[in-house]
């Protein structure tokens, strides 16, 4: 995004896109937010593998495992679409929902989280997310459980494993592997819309992106069925491309800076060209990096 009138297009372009982001992510939980129709969302239910379903709607695919014992839930998109979501998921399995898990801070990821709260549910979470969620919503919403180290939920004849992962998309996201489906929720850290969101505001990085990757892929088998943050149902070579463009156009950029290009010669060189089609928009991606590998808006 070009800088608007009397903003400085050097550091000042940095900080300013941060705020937005920052400000973006908050708005997404605030009340205005929860003001805006939501009335034509539909809340669609699929079945992954074994006993993890997702459901689509508005917001971050959110993660199911559903048995006897109750629901496990991965996310929960934004507050006025709860009810919608207990009725899709009560259309599932008309068991407890026992568990609530935040890949991260996110407002369309945890934006259901004080209904949920008040209903019962017991929310965990990174410490990171915990932190960073106190700064903008209720007590209620906030993760009763916390953790540093990797979880495990037995539940449904499942195990549910909850583990950290580096600084990526943001500072508090975690992957949830449910192994005896084997199926891994990713979070944002991976999706199949859009290029990879670094949000340096609340502490990602690119390094921590790749590392992450490179996780998943370790953890995932030729069969594991990958549920990204927003998108559809993935596989462990669909991550390994993923992780490759990010590579590839890293690479260049920081080939290029190497050769002090500008940000906007680097724009111009399109050294995402090959991969424009499939994720659209590269420009908030590219900012990323240029300024991640040391360059200067």
């Amino acid at each position: 995004m070009p800088p608007g009138p009397g903003v400085s297009p050097c550091v000042d372009t940095v900080r300013l896109q941060s705020l937005v982001l920052s400000l973006s992510c908050l708005l997404l939980s605030s009340p205005l937010f929860a003001q805006q129709d939501f009335s034509n969302v539909e809340i669609i239910p699929h079945h992954v593998a074994g006993s993890v379903y997702y459901l689509e709607g508005r917001g971050g695919n959110i993660g199911l495992s559903i048995g006897e014992d109750g629901i496990v839930m991965i996310d929960d998109q934004f507050a006025p679409l709860t009810e919608k979501i207990v009725a899709a998921i009560r259309s599932l399995n008309d068991g407890q929902i026992r568990f609530l898990i935040n890949t991260h801070v996110h407002g369309d990821h945890t934006g259901g989280n004080e209904n949920l709260g008040n209903m019962g549910v017991l929310i965990l979470a990174r410490d990171e997310v915990r932190v960073r969620l106190s700064q903008q919503a209720p007590e209620a919403a906030l993760p009763v459980l916390t953790y540093s180290e990797a979880i495990t939920i037995h539940l449904n004849g499942e195990e549910v494993y909850a583990f950290p992962v580096p600084p990526a998309h943001t500072d508090g996201d975690t992957f949830v592997h449910f192994k005896d489906s084997d199926v891994v929720h990713t979070g944002d850290v991976f999706r199949t819309t859009a290029f990879p969101v670094i949000d340096t505001n609340n502490g990602g990085t690119l390094k921590g992106t790749l590392e992450a990757l490179g996780r998943l892929v370790g953890v995932a088998g030729p069969n594991t069925k990958i549920l990204p943050g927003h998108g559809v149902v993935s596989s462990r070579a669909d991550v390994i491309g993923f992780r490759d463009m990010v590579l590839d156009v890293s690479g260049q950029v920081e080939e290029m800076l190497e050769r002090n290009l500008s940000y906007a010669q680097v724009a111009a060189a399109d050294p995402t060209a090959a991969y424009n089609a499939q994720y659209g928009d590269p420009d908030r991606f590219l900012r990323a990096l240029y300024t991640e590998l040391g360059g200067e808006l």
